[in-house]
């Protein structure tokens, strides 16, 4: 992403993973939070935000997740302001297909131009010539929808083919939809909502491991609906830990192809995060909270 030399970090939990050609690491951060309340608007603590941003990088996060969606076109601009130009070692994943109304919703912006328009946003947004990784967002607010992705996906290739993007994935994808894209282009990462309590993808991670491609949950502790668990509640007391920390640390252990994007506008947050997905499980506590999703 730029010329400047660094050091990937590998202190991190989880060590790394390899997206096509970029090597990140297992432990990224997902940028939504920065926007304002409703990922909608500025910050109400910009220099908070900027902070955050620079404490990923000082930590060794080499993934940052993010979305011209989130503000709009708020997260992308800090990003760029927080960090341009970029460690050699900073790969930024983006998500297109999706717009926001005035009512802050989410309506779906898949056709050509569309997408052609948001890809040269986020170019623009994050002050690059290429997108490391971008992701096709589909379905809706409620989850994955079937339906074919093939206009949307193949319009996608043509960009990557004309060097504005370099890796594919999508988003909020069934199994048949991966498939589909696969078909087309390469993809690197699969992003869907995946928790302890919400493991329909458990055989859809598995055969992604087996082909070198990433999964990337999102809502690790159930979004807008936290998990309540008296399983994942006893474990966390028994380890003197957060809830959060065992759900990071539980995705870690899980497959070696998941890769997390926890998200905050905290640098206090950001950095237990970091320290609790790494939290040693036992196999006693693997077993207990297997059960939970079970």
């Amino acid at each position: 992403m730029s010329e400047t030399t660094d050091t990937l970090s590998t202190s991190l939990p989880g060590g790394t993973w390899t997206l096509g050609d970029l090597t990140v690491t297992r432990l990224g951060y997902g940028a939504m939070q920065l926007a304002g309340p409703g990922v909608m608007g500025p910050p109400a603590d910009r220099d908070g935000a900027l902070a955050v941003l620079r404490e990923v990088a000082d930590l060794g996060i080499s993934h940052i997740d993010t979305a011209g969606a989130y503000g709009p076109r708020v997260t992308n601009r800090l990003i760029r302001e927080a960090l341009h130009p970029y460690p050699q070692s900073l790969h930024i994943v983006t998500k297109v297909g999706a717009v926001r109304d005035r009512q802050g919703g989410w309506p779906p912006a898949r056709r050509p131009e569309d997408l052609r328009r948001a890809v040269h946003e986020n170019l623009e947004d994050l002050g690059l010539d290429s997108l490391d990784v971008v992701n096709l967002r589909l379905g809706d607010a409620q989850g994955p929808r079937p339906g074919s992705l093939a206009e949307p996906f193949e319009a996608l290739a043509e960009l990557r083919r004309q060097g504005l993007i370099r890796h594919l994935g999508v988003s909020n994808a069934t199994a048949e939809q991966v498939a589909e894209a696969q078909a087309i282009a390469p993809i690197v990462c699969v992003q869907n909502m995946y928790n302890l309590a919400h493991r329909q993808d458990d055989e859809l991670i598995d055969d992604l491991a087996g082909k070198g491609i990433a999964y990337v949950p999102f809502f690790p502790l159930g979004g807008f609906t936290p998990l309540q668990s008296a399983a994942l509640s006893a474990v966390a007391a028994r380890l003197d830990a957060t809830p959060m920390s065992v759900a990071l640390a539980w995705l870690l252990r899980r497959s070696p192809n998941i890769l997390l994007i926890p998200g905050t506008s905290s640098v206090a947050h950001l950095r237990e995060n970091a320290a609790g997905a790494g939290l040693p499980l036992s196999d006693e506590d693997l077993a207990e909270l297997d059960g939970i999703g079970r």
